[in-house]
């Protein structure tokens, strides 16, 4: 962990949703926030906006795992997590990383484990509704800097449908972020099925950032889940949803993983023989090649091997992880592996532009 300048100790790692929650509602961070006085960024009067801070980077990268901490979801987190509050964030934090490391445009998601708590269901729509609109609200306010991943629970079917068509109909989401695991649910649960027909018939980009799963929160003393579970728990529900056959089922969703798939390259052999045995038509490794991986604390060169044996570079995305993590990791990574010119201007930017063309004006 990292000490602030205020003392506060921020976990690396993405360690934002750790086992050991207490039940709070999310009307009283609400009335923390607005006492704050930051929710004029909600109500119109915008969240600071600096001249010099809105101005595109001088380099065109586009961060597809770039985490954002609305005041009130900063609250709930506080008293529902064993960990205390995420790291510090605001709008300038962001804007000021980005110029800092080339990034021309961020792409905002909500830390683990989103709007889902305690499976309360009015707590849950209304967080994911006043996260998504101060998203929102940050796109708005500073022109192609940034983009909105909207946050869904697909526990609540009726409210993440709701959700779903608020996002892109009216917020104009470029997406939804879900995470690995709701409880002991993986994103192959034959539950979640509405929320999926309605994100093929869309053919939406759905973004997946891992969590703490329900089974492997504490096994090791003094490691963290987000040490090796984070990965592990990225595997598992790929797994989930190729074996599961959504990933067949809905062909038009367009999936990105984190982590560069987490540990899924080094166990792809034995995904191969469980899709035989489950007697998969074609296999797993077509539907694994389909998918996209940003690089996110997946840039080592073993992991961009790894990942470069799976998938061809027309899946793979440019991702930082802030607040966890800065550009110059995945910057070094990147310039170390010794990647072409073109394959840099690919993985950067030219994917991303595929799945949301509108980010080709920024």
């Amino acid at each position: 962990m990292t000490p602030t300048a205020s003392g506060q100790k921020l976990m690396s790692g993405c360690a934002c949703c750790q086992p050991g929650f207490a039940a709070t509602g999310v009307n009283a961070a609400r009335r923390g926030f607005l006492a704050g006085g930051i929710a004029s960024g909600i109500a119109g009067v915008g969240l600071g906006a600096s001249a010099a801070l809105a101005q595109p980077a001088t380099k065109p990268r586009i961060d597809v795992h770039h985490h954002y901490v609305p005041p009130f979801h900063a609250e709930v987190m506080a008293t529902k997590r064993s960990g205390g509050r995420p790291p510090l964030w605001t709008p300038q934090m962001s804007l000021a990383e980005m110029d800092k490391s080339g990034i021309a445009t961020a792409i905002l998601s909500l830390v683990q484990p989103g709007a889902w708590f305690d499976d309360d269901v009015p707590m849950s729509r209304r967080l994911a509704r006043e996260c998504n609109e101060y998203g929102a609200k940050m796109v708005a306010d500073y022109p192609g800097r940034f983009g909105l991943f909207a946050a869904v629970a697909p526990p609540d079917l009726d409210g993440s449908l709701k959700e779903i068509e608020y996002a892109f109909d009216t917020l104009k989401a470029d997406g939804v972020g879900l995470f690995t695991s709701y409880g002991d649910k993986y994103l192959g649960d034959p539950s979640f099925e509405p929320v999926y027909a309605e994100l093929n018939r869309r053919k939406a980009v759905v973004y997946v950032h891992p969590t703490t799963p329900n089974c492997c929160g504490r096994i090791l003393p003094g490691i963290g889940p987000s040490t090796i579970e984070f990965a592990t728990d990225s595997t598992r529900t790929i797994t989930h949803i190729v074996i599961s056959g959504v990933a067949t089922k809905f062909p038009d969703i367009r999936w990105i993983f984190s982590h560069s798939g987490g540990t899924l390259p080094f166990l792809t052999a034995r995904l191969e023989l469980l899709a035989e045995q489950k007697k998969l038509a074609g296999g797993a490794a077509p539907l694994l090649r389909k998918f996209y991986y940003e690089l996110a604390q997946g840039n080592t060169a073993g992991q961009l091997a790894a990942l470069l044996k799976m998938v061809p570079m027309s899946q793979v995305l440019y991702g930082t992880d802030y607040p966890f993590r800065d550009g110059a990791e995945v910057n070094g990574g990147i310039a170390a592996y010794g990647f072409t010119a073109d394959d840099i201007r690919s993985i950067e930017r030219e994917v991303a532009i595929k799945l949301i063309p509108r980010l080709k004006q920024t």
